[in-house]
């Protein structure tokens, strides 16, 4: 019992070094703030990796079918 003690108050005194996303001084949804933009901006970057990677397979693909019914001409 006097292992699982140590842990815990050695977890809980790690937690209080660590460096937290929000303002703990905010209050509301205003705490989060960075959190929040950052996750905003992980998704608009996922959007754009997904539309850019979208837009060469399709390219590549009526390329590639484009110069076959060609050859096979």
């Amino acid at each position: 019992m006097s292992r699982i003690r140590t842990y815990i108050s050695e977890v809980m005194l790690e937690l209080r070094k660590a460096t937290w996303p929000w303002d703990p001084k905010e209050k509301g949804f205003a705490k989060y703030k960075e959190l929040n933009d950052s996750t905003i901006m992980v998704f608009v970057a996922m959007i754009l990796l997904g539309a850019f990677v979208a837009f060469f397979d399709t390219a590549l693909r009526y390329s590639f079918q484009a110069l076959n019914d060609w050859a096979s001409r």
